[in-house]
């Protein structure tokens, strides 16, 4: 599990193939940056995208971002090279494709301590199938390492045989049931990418679904998207003066057996939410 608070709102894949991608990621404002191996590099690019991406992880160029490497999956060619490469760079995290068991996460934990990872490395689990969502609680409980879940919701909709809507109907059970099992486990949850990077009002409105439905940010595959994603996983003003608000009316009335702000009853669950997003709202900042 993670223990740290940090801004996840924004996390931007990049190409390990594409070296343009990977040096201008060095300037924009996205909270973390995973370079992707995966399905972002064809088949016979595979071994140049990874020799590329890794060297130049290894170079630390990439400031305060939190970087990850997304490997290829586990049932692939590349997964055991890949995972070696990318832990050899040393970067916050590795992020696995179509994680669907706890005992494959278990396997990734070992397989990434053999390749020689620190203890501070996590894990980044994609849930892109039925199975990894019943199992997903199982799945994010399953190793220290584990510090995130992804949605995968463009694999996860072609495996349901489902279709893209607005409002996203037919995967809403299966995201609601993933941010339960993420808050069961104490686990930060991300939600899928905005496939139409030409579509920012489109985009904008499901990121504020994701967030009110409980999800710490959303995975993006587009510059354009940052800005948005960023905006809208923070607190703004008014939430950050009714938290204030909130500490200074319970702190003040501590030992009168009820407190109550703006003719509202405050309670202890009451404070610890307002605490959490003034400590968001600080990590903001100080990124």
């Amino acid at each position: 599990m993670d223990p740290v608070l940090r801004p996840r709102r924004s996390p931007l894949f990049m190409p390990g193939a594409n070296a343009r991608a990977l040096e201008k990621a060095r300037t924009l404002p996205c909270d973390a940056i995973i370079i992707d191996l995966e399905d972002a590099v064809a088949p016979d690019a595979k071994p140049e995208a990874r020799d590329r991406a890794t060297r130049m992880v290894a170079g630390r160029p990439y400031g305060s971002r939190e970087v990850i490497i997304r490997v290829n999956g586990m049932d692939t060619p590349w997964y055991h090279d890949d995972l070696a490469a990318a832990v050899a760079a040393g970067p916050d995290a590795i992020a696995v494709p179509k994680v669907g068991s706890a005992e494959q996460v278990r396997t990734i934990a070992a397989d990434m301590e053999t390749a020689g990872a620190g203890s501070r490395m996590g894990i980044w689990a994609m849930i892109e199938t039925p199975r990894a969502v019943l199992d997903c609680l199982a799945i994010a409980e399953a190793s220290e390492r584990l510090s995130v879940l992804v949605m995968g919701t463009n694999d996860l909709t072609k495996e349901l045989a489902a279709r893209h809507v607005p409002g996203r109907a037919p995967v809403t059970t299966a995201l609601q049931m993933c941010v339960l099992a993420a808050r069961a486990a104490g686990t930060v949850i991300l939600d899928g990418v905005y496939n139409d990077v030409r579509d920012g009002d489109g985009f904008a409105v499901q990121a504020r679904e994701a967030m009110l439905m409980g999800f710490d940010g959303k995975t993006l595959i587009h510059p354009s998207q940052i800005g948005p994603a960023n905006e809208i996983f923070a607190p703004d003003a008014a939430e950050i003066a009714e938290a204030r608000g909130v500490i200074e009316a319970w702190e003040s009335g501590e030992g009168s057996g009820v407190v109550t702000y703006h003719g509202r009853m405050i309670e202890n669950l009451h404070v610890e939410t307002a605490r959490r997003v003034l400590a968001l709202a600080e990590a903001v900042s100080a990124g």
